[in-house]
C-alpha cells in the first residue's frame, strides 16, 4: 500500500493537487471559523434581518453562479420529483433554523456556545444514526456519546439551563445532514434549491420592514447595504473552497480539518469577545473534547484494520488508485469517510463531508452521511 494512499492526496491526483486542496479546505473552515467577525458588523440590523438577507442574496449569488457554468440540469430533474422537492423544503426550514440561532447567538454575546453546538455535532449526528437509522456503534463510540452526554450536563448545571443555543444548533444542523443524504444534489446546487424556497418568505419579510420603515438597509447608508449584501458572498465562498478541497485530499483530512471552525469560533469567544469561562464551562468543553478525541481515534483505528485487511486484496482486483480497501476513488476507507462526515459546519451551515458527489454510504455503526 502506497504512502500516498494512506495519507496523500486523494488518489489520482498529484502532490501539487494535494497542497491546492489542503490550502482550500484550510480558507473553507477558516472562512467558516472567523465568521462571528462578520455578523457583529451588520448592527444595528436585527439577527431576523441579517437572516433574511442572507437567503435573499445567497440565492442571487448562487444562481449568478451557477448561470455562468450553465448547471441547472438538475434543477428541471428536482422539479419533476416531489419528494426530493419535499425534502428540500425541510432542509431549507431547518437550516433556517440553524442560521437563524447562530446570528442571533453571535450578535447576543454567546460565541462560545454556539461553538459547542458544533463541537458536540458529530456526537448528536451519531446519535441520530443509532435513533433513526437503527445503526449499532462500537464500544468506543458507545464511550465518546456517553461523555458528550455527561458534557451536556455539566455545562448545564454551569449555565444554571441547559446549553440550549448549542442543542439547537447541533440537532438543527444533523437533521439537515440527514435530510441532504436523501436529496442527493451537489452543495452550490443543494444551497440554491435551499435558498429559492427561502426567497420569497425572506423578501417579503424585508418588503415588510421596508413599509415599516425598520429596514435599515434603506436606512444604513451605502457601506450598511454593501455589508448585507455582501452575506450572499460569505455564504458561498467558504462553499466553493470546501468543493474545492473535497475532490483533492482524502475525506479524512478533511474530517481533522472540520475542528478548525468550532475551535477557532471557541477561541474568538474567549479571547475576542471576553466571554466568560467559568470552572464548570471548562470542565464540559474538556469533556467534549474527551469523546470527540475518542471518536476520532476510534474511526482511525477501524479504518487502518479495514486498510491493512482489504489493501492487498484490492491492490489486485482494482489497482493502485483504490489499493486503500476503501471507498472507491476516494482513498479513504469507509470508516474514516464515515466518522469524518458529521462535519461541525460553523456559522455557515458547512455541507458534510459526504457532500462529495460520489462520497460513500457509512457502515452499520457509524455516523450517517449527510450526502446532498
Amino acid at each position: 500500500m502506497s504512502d500516498v494512499s494512506k495519507e496523500g492526496p486523494v488518489a489520482g491526483t498529484s502532490k501539487g493537487e494535494g497542497r491546492i486542496g489542503l490550502l482550500n479546505g484550510l480558507a473553507a473552515y477558516g472562512m467558516w471559523g472567523l465568521v462571528p467577525l462578520f455578523w457583529p458588523l451588520l448592527k444595528p440590523a436585527g439577527a431576523t434581518e441579517i437572516l433574511a438577507h442572507r437567503m435573499v442574496w445567497s440565492l442571487v449569488f448562487v444562481a449568478a453562479a451557477l448561470l455562468v457554468v450553465r448547471r441547472w440540469a438538475w434543477a428541471g430533474e428536482l422539479l419533476r420529483q416531489p419528494r426530493r422537492l419535499g425534502l428540500v423544503v425541510i432542509a431549507a426550514a431547518v437550516i433556517t433554523v440553524n442560521w437563524g440561532v447562530y446570528i442571533w447567538a453571535v450578535n447576543s454575546g454567546h460565541v462560545v456556545e454556539a461553538s459547542l453546538g458544533y463541537f458536540i455535532n458529530p456526537l448528536v449526528t451519531i446519535a441520530m444514526g443509532v435513533l433513526i437509522l437503527k445503526e449499532r456503534l462500537r464500544p468506543t463510540q458507545w464511550a465518546a456519546v456517553g461523555v458528550g452526554v455527561a458534557a451536556v450536563l455539566v455545562l448545564a448545571i454551569g449555565y444554571g439551563r441547559p446549553p440550549w443555543i448549542s442543542l439547537v444548533l447541533a440537532f438543527s444542523f444533523a437533521t439537515y445532514g440527514l435530510v441532504k443524504k436523501k436529496v442527493d444534489l451537489g452543495g452550490v446546487e443543494s444551497l440554491a434549491a435551499e435558498t429559492a424556497v427561502q426567497f420569497l418568505p425572506a423578501l417579503a419579510y424585508l418588503l415588510w420592514l421596508g413599509a415599516h420603515g425598520d429596514l435599515t438597509f434603506a436606512t444604513g447608508g451605502p457601506g450598511h447595504a454593501a455589508l448585507l449584501a455582501s452575506t450572499g458572498v460569505v455564504t458561498a465562498i467558504p462553499l466553493v473552497c470546501f468543493g474545492a478541497a473535497a475532490i483533492r485530499v482524502p475525506l479524512s483530512t478533511l474530517g481533522l480539518l472540520q475542528y478548525l471552525a468550532p475551535v477557532f469560533q471557541f477561541l474568538l469567544g474567549v479571547v475576542y469577545f471576553h466571554e466568560a469561562m467559568p470552572a464548570e464551562r471548562w470542565a464540559g468543553f474538556a469533556l467534549v473534547w474527551l469523546a470527540l478525541v475518542l471518536l476520532t481515534w476510534d474511526a482511525l483505528r477501524t479504518s487502518r484494520r479495514a486498510a491493512r485487511a482489504l489493501g492487498p486484496r484490492a491492490t489486485r482486483s482494482t489497482g493502485p488508485a483504490e489499493s486503500t480497501g476503501g471507498t472507491e476513488g476516494t482513498g479513504v476507507p469507509e470508516p474514516v469517510a464515515a466518522a469524518a462526515a458529521a462535519v461541525p459546519g460553523g456559522a455557515c451551515d458547512l455541507p458534510g463531508i459526504a457532500d462529495i458527489p460520489g462520497a460513500p454510504v457509512a457502515e452499520a455503526g457509524t455516523a450517517p452521511l449527510p450526502k446532498p
